[in-house]
């Protein structure tokens, strides 16, 4: 559909044509009645003048018009490829739009860990882990939504993990507790979950997200920034105000770096090395800081919540060490290395 504006009398008179009538007409961007006198003339009341069209030489890209019975003056109507073009500019536009909207990104960033992580593994496996990785960033986006925070939502990162990002920041220390927690505790609702439907249905898939649950997030329970357990470790220490906190820090980082040289886990040794940096420059500022600190009641309470949602991932884990199935007494095998 081509636009061809038409200025009469003062006038914007707009005429929309397709390649073979015409199909509507607009007189200061308000539609008027078109009226057929024949297949290929047509005649339109603007008020004060009448407006004759003949669409005989349309085809050709040229369209007659006459005012108040004038002689037929002929226009040029732009080709039809300008039309595609500007229907392939609208659909790059309508693309840009989609590609800037963060519920496409999400989305595509979930199928591209399923693809990426079946490619690696299996499809049922990739599905395992992303369901997983779901509930564990949704546990998070709750927790920044109790506390009145603004969120994001969550994206997943291929190979990585998953990221919930929130537009407001926190305020206490023990926001910065519970909203870490809260990924591994959801975590611990689906491992519990699977146990059930294990039982329920003897089918093993179900013990399979079980133990893939736990494992995950137990390893993100490890006192190492950036990993959920070092920011319960930070928040618990920084509140101490004193060196020990700070040497309690380290000693995550020592201990991830060892299970990464153990491991050979390279990935983890970068987060790592992003985490010392948070460390070091938290530590210089901790007297402006706007995060409230935990009181000792609070320091107690965060180190038993994180205990306990450590130790329900383990008994999960520990429950499956005795099967007949590699896969279900393997995360068992890796612990107690």
């Amino acid at each position: 559909m081509t636009r061809i504006e038409l200025p009469i009398s003062g006038m914007a008179i707009s005429i929309m044509v397709s390649q073979h009538t015409v199909v509507q007409v607009y007189k200061e961007q308000q539609s008027v009645p078109i009226e057929e006198h024949s297949e290929h003339q047509f005649s339109v009341d603007l008020g004060t003048h009448i407006l004759m069209l003949d669409t005989t030489q349309l085809h050709t890209n040229a369209l007659a018009v006459s005012i108040d019975q004038s002689p037929w003056q002929w226009i040029e109507v732009p080709h039809a490829i300008e039309e595609r073009r500007g229907n392939w500019l609208g659909l790059a536009a309508l693309g840009f739009k989609l590609f800037k909207s963060a519920k496409v990104v999400k989305a595509a960033l979930i199928g591209a860990s399923v693809a990426g992580y079946a490619w690696l593994f299996s499809w049922q496996f990739a599905l395992m882990l992303v369901a997983c990785l779901v509930v564990h960033e949704y546990g998070h986006v709750r927790a920044m939504k109790y506390f009145g925070l603004k969120t994001k939502g969550f994206y997943l990162i291929p190979f990585v993990g998953g990221l919930a990002m929130s537009e407001d920041k926190m305020t206490t220390r023990w926001q910065d507790v519970i909203i870490s927690l809260m990924g591994p505790a959801f975590g611990l609702f689906t491992s519990v979950l699977g146990v059930v439907l294990y039982y329920a249905t003897g089918a093993e898939i179900f013990a399979g997200v079980a133990v893939l649950s736990a494992l995950l997030n137990l390893f993100n329970l490890l006192p190492i920034l950036p990993l959920d357990g070092g920011h319960v470790l930070k928040s618990i220490s920084f509140s101490m105000r004193s060196w020990v906190g700070l040497l309690a820090c380290l000693a995550g980082l020592g201990l991830g770096l060892w299970i990464s040289f153990s491991f050979g886990l390279m990935l983890l040794a970068f987060f790592i090395f992003i985490g010392s940096i948070e460390i070091l420059l938290e530590w210089r500022t901790r007297h402006q800081t706007h995060l409230l600190p935990l009181d000792r009641y609070g320091q107690v309470v965060s180190a038993v919540l994180y205990a306990l949602v450590a130790v329900g991932h383990i008994a999960v884990m520990w429950h499956f060490a005795d099967s007949d199935n590699v896969i279900l007494s393997l995360p068992v095998k890796i612990l107690s290395s």
